[in-house]
């Protein structure tokens, strides 16, 4: 494409967003493919994988597999809603702008508060969960404060690259993405090859997991390996103002990072069911760690730690990628004043074309969070157990909306539309999106505390009641009127 072409894409773009009631300070240097590896290095199949694989084998046998396709389906028809929407909305901050212009400025407000505490709550955890890898990757023992001062340089790390604006942002994001397809790729068909145990028809081998006769109840619990997965694909809508032609490119690059991340997932957990040599040792507890034993047997002292940096890429990436959507969200949410700080947090820099008080601020929470896990690992948990539920619920929100939009007569008018399909699609995938959203929050550990047993539905109660609480004194909906319920030709505003 020639300068000129793109000088003319652009134009047209910011003649649209200002249409939409905005002006961007964001420089458009991202590409359909810096946009969708951003998507995939945040959905981080390899981070997924290799965090649940053992808990999702123990539970369901090798038919848990089965879960990371099923999901992927689901949140395709979520990728598919979102790809009308922001091509319709192409306005940074995702959700929040979303639900804002599908419904109304209250209901927007919520869905931003809840995804925007899911997403810091998330950054503290990925960048938390690299600390293990760091240290068995420079061969230090792990402990607590190992593990916290490995988070806390990572978070730093990712935090001065974002400070690197948008082109370095999706450079880096591409790097992730193609070190960590390349490795799911290197270490799954080298199991493939050399470490397979197994032919394929253990994948419908449940080998008695079930201990109540039915196989539903344990399929379902394994199958948070999938509903864990597939969550990223809406960053690429994130950045929305700093992508070339963003009603065209975001729906694609939302549905590549579908596609790929499935593809990957799929693969990488094919190749470690396959080499397991012993189901049962897994499944009774034996094999707490399954994937680390796969790839010790399979790659050696060395190879198993050059495996190890590979997935330390992937950890890494993700929360470059997260932290790039919070920050946006956050600067979003800012730059409607609907928030505390929002004269601060609002601010941009010219000179780097990132907002930078709002990155800051999506470095110090999940900082903060991580350092309280020095006072109690297990207040850790519970804060961290929201944080899946609460991607799924902010989800959820706009879906509803978009559904809700279309019945009172929203036509979607991007450049991607599901025309006569678009009402199925999204039924499907708020029915999905609720599903989901009960698997993860249904109690399945009646052996401990009650409000243990409850703990992801308590945290997102105790979520949803401090924002209920606060937007129903402060009022922050009110502070500006941004247009707002404005999909359908007679808006609603709520």
């Amino acid at each position: 494409m020639t300068v000129e072409h793109t000088a003319v894409h652009h134009d047209d773009e910011d003649a649209h967003l200002a249409s939409l009631g905005y002006t961007s300070d964001y420089k458009r240097d991202m590409s359909l493919w810096g946009n969708f590896s951003l998507g995939f290095t945040y959905l981080s199949p390899v981070v997924g994988v290799y965090s649940l694989f053992a808990f999702a084998l123990a539970t369901g046998g090798p038919p848990m597999i089965w879960a990371v396709v099923l999901a992927a389906v689901g949140q395709l028809l979520v990728a598919l809603v979102f790809g009308e929407v922001v091509s319709q909305f192409p306005v940074s901050g995702g959700i929040y702008p979303w639900a804002r212009r599908l419904w109304g400025r209250r209901w927007a407000w919520m869905a931003g508060w809840v995804y925007m505490i899911a997403l810091v709550v998330t950054i503290a955890s990925v960048s938390y969960g690299a600390g293990p890898f760091v240290a068995m990757v420079l061969g230090i023992e792990p402990s607590t404060n190992v593990t916290i001062l490995c988070a806390l340089a990572l978070i730093a790390l990712v935090t001065v690259l974002n400070f690197g604006g948008t082109e370095l942002l999706a450079k880096v994001a591409f790097f992730g993405f193609a070190a960590e397809l390349a490795g799911a790729l290197v270490v799954g068909g080298w199991l493939l090859l050399t470490e397979r145990h197994h032919g394929l028809g253990v994948l419908f081998d449940t080998h008695a997991v079930a201990s109540s006769g039915s196989y539903l109840p344990a399929f379902l619990a394994a199958a948070l390996i999938g509903v864990y997965l597939y969550y990223g694909f809406e960053a690429c809508g994130d950045v929305a103002e700093e992508v070339k032609n963003p009603r065209v490119q975001i729906p694609k690059s939302m549905r590549m990072t579908i596609y790929i991340g499935c593809f990957a997932s799929f693969f990488i957990t094919l190749a470690l069911v396959l080499a397991v040599p012993d189901f049962a040792a897994v499944i009774s507890g034996k094999d707490a760690d399954p994937v680390t034993t796969v790839l010790q047997d399979a790659f050696g002292t060395v190879g198993f730690r050059l495996v190890l940096a590979v997935v330390l890429i992937s950890f890494f990436s993700c929360a470059l990628s997260l932290q790039a959507a919070a920050s946006r969200l956050i600067y979003a949410y800012a730059r409607d004043h609907m928030m505390p700080a929002s004269h601060l947090l609002s601010r941009f820099s010219a000179r780097r074309a990132v907002p930078p008080y709002a990155l800051l601020l999506a470095a110090a929470v999940p900082a903060v969070i991580i350092i309280g896990s020095k006072v109690s690992a297990d207040a850790l948990t519970k804060i961290v157990s929201f944080a899946a539920l609460g991607i799924y619920l902010g989800f959820m929100m706009v879906v509803l909306a978009a559904l809700r939009a279309r019945l009172k007569g929203w036509v979607p008018s991007g450049k991607f539309t599901l025309g006569a399909w678009g009402m199925p699609v999204t039924a499907a995938a708020f029915t999905y999106q609720v599903l989901a959203a009960v698997n993860m929050a249904w109690p399945r550990t009646p052996d401990v505390p009650w409000y243990d047993n409850w703990i992801v539905v308590l945290s997102a109660l105790l979520v949803i009641g401090v924002g209920l609480a606060y937007m129903s004194i402060a009022k922050p909906y009110l502070r500006k009127d941004t247009p707002h319920g404005d999909a359908v030709r007679q808006p609603d505003h709520v």
